[in-house]
């Protein structure tokens, strides 16, 4: 038979019962010493005395025995998943342990962590409101980012500028030269090599700037278009340096990780901006009803560097129709976010599950349109595609994130995606944020309880889901 130990248990049955432990020996009919060493885990309690607390006590023996520790265990190793707990995770040795000896303090702890979690999905919920203030929480790195860019409404005119300055004035390198030029500059003016090499040189990389052998490594895992995009990145990050860090002084993010991620979706702006220049691609995009698939050739870049660099053409007194950016993996994880307009983007959790970004994965390389509504009635366009990432392996096939582009609708009728489709009068799709913060409590896709309701359940009632009860 397996030991089990009561010790606190026990402890805490005798306090309630207010019995010193010589009453609470007198009623099992053991001594006193040998409660002290059951309370402190130092004997294992038998069936017998197991009876005997259930006949005085009226308790039942599952209350006392530690069945249902495995449950609390697996509680309790899921909550120290938490990244808070990065840096002191207890080994399971030490679980066991904590689990034996202060089960009522791991009770306690699991409650405080979710109390803790429910204060956070709170106060994301206020965050994400609309509102003239910039949301309270910002909860990571990318969120931090995100805010920054949103507060400029992603439009940077010294970053501008300084692509527009690149080459000079005539001086920049044809689509089809551009790569050639760029290796040659960081030569012949930094000294710097640039050298394509093969996944296994480069693990799980796909570029590597080394400062102190004066080299920039690309894998062969990158097509054409990416490598000249990494080359105009580092480029921004080697000549443009101090307006790039000017700009990250400015965004008010303090810590180091945060800074680091913004350095480099600056640089990500410079090189878009260096790839398509501002008045060419607006005029473009506006000739031809900002279709992706045509700008992406005309400008030598990816599908996706098209859409973000769509979303950065806010020139006062030559803007372009403003657009959200939206980045998805195939679990509905928002991996990339940029906007222009007054859509409430998901950061925490997965996107609104009845947008149809999600749809793209069964439809790949096709775009898929939607009109939807939010919780406050604005409604938007919205197109998504996939598009695919770079492969390292053969275990690595079928990478594809989905891309969701959106505008107000009264912005529809000039994004050629939205030709065939029934502007006025058609019935929208109502969507979310997310799950978490929606209100639309009936909503049949619904995955969470939302933070923001709090109807009492009726048990009387079954809805669409059980959320809605």
């Amino acid at each position: 038979m397996r030991k089990t130990f009561i010790g606190p248990r026990l402890r805490r049955l005798r306090q309630e019962a207010a019995e010193t432990q010589s009453a609470m020996a007198k009623r099992l009919g053991i001594s006193a010493a040998y409660v002290n060493l059951l309370e402190n885990n130092q004997r294992s309690v038998s069936v017998a005395i197991l009876l005997k607390l259930m006949e005085q006590y009226g308790v039942d023996w599952h209350d006392l025995s530690d069945e249902g520790s495995g449950a609390q265990l697996a509680d309790l190793r899921g909550v120290l998943h938490d990244p808070l707990f990065d840096d002191a995770r207890p080994d399971l040795h030490e679980l066991r342990s904590a689990q034996t000896h202060t089960p009522t303090l791991i009770d306690a702890f699991l409650r405080l962590h979710r109390a803790y979690q429910n204060a956070t999905d709170q106060l994301l919920a206020l965050a994400a409101q609309p509102g003239e203030h910039e949301p309270i929480v910002s909860a990571s790195p990318e969120g931090a980012v995100h805010h920054f860019f949103r507060r400029q409404r992603n439009h940077f005119p010294a970053l501008e500028q300084a692509a527009a300055g690149l080459w000079g004035k005539g001086n920049a390198p044809s689509t089809d030269d551009f790569y050639a030029a760029l290796k040659e500059r960081l030569r012949s003016r930094h000294h710097i090599a640039v050298r394509v090499v093969q996944v296994g040189d480069l693990p799980r990389t796909l570029r590597h700037y080394d400062d102190s052998r004066a080299e920039v490594l690309l894998s062969e895992a990158l097509d054409h278009p990416n490598r000249v995009f990494q080359l105009v990145h580092v480029l921004g990050l080697i000549e443009h340096r101090k307006v790039l860090d000017g700009l990250l002084d400015s965004a008010g993010i303090d810590d180091q990780q945060g800074r680091a991620r913004c350095l480099v979706e600056l640089a990500n702006y410079f090189a878009a901006a260096a790839l398509m220049p501002y008045d060419p691609f607006l005029a473009e995009a506006r000739a031809s009803k900002y279709d992706f698939d045509h700008l992406a050739t005309r400008f030598g870049v990816s599908f996706e560097q098209a859409c973000h660099r769509a979303t950065t053409l806010q020139r006062e007194g030559a803007q372009g129709v403003p657009l959200f950016f939206l980045r998805i993996d195939k679990a509905g994880n928002v991996t990339k976010r940029f906007n222009a307009t007054d859509f409430h983007l998901a950061e925490y959790g997965g996107a609104c599950p009845k947008l149809d970004v999600h749809m793209t994965f069964r439809l790949p390389g096709r775009i898929v349109s939607q009109l939807v509504e939010m919780p406050d009635a604005s409604q938007f366009f919205v197109f998504a595609r996939t598009v695919d990432r770079p492969t390292f392996e053969r275990r690595g096939q079928d990478n594809r994130l989905a891309v969701a582009m959106g505008c107000t609708i009264e912005y529809a009728p000039k994004i050629g995606y939205s030709e065939g489709i029934a502007l006025q009068g058609a019935a929208p799709t109502p969507i979310g944020i997310n799950c978490r913060i929606c209100p639309r409590a009936g909503c049949e896709q619904r995955a969470h309880q939302t933070a923001l309701l709090k109807t009492p359940v009726n048990a009387a009632r079954r809805g669409a889901t059980r959320y809605d009860a």
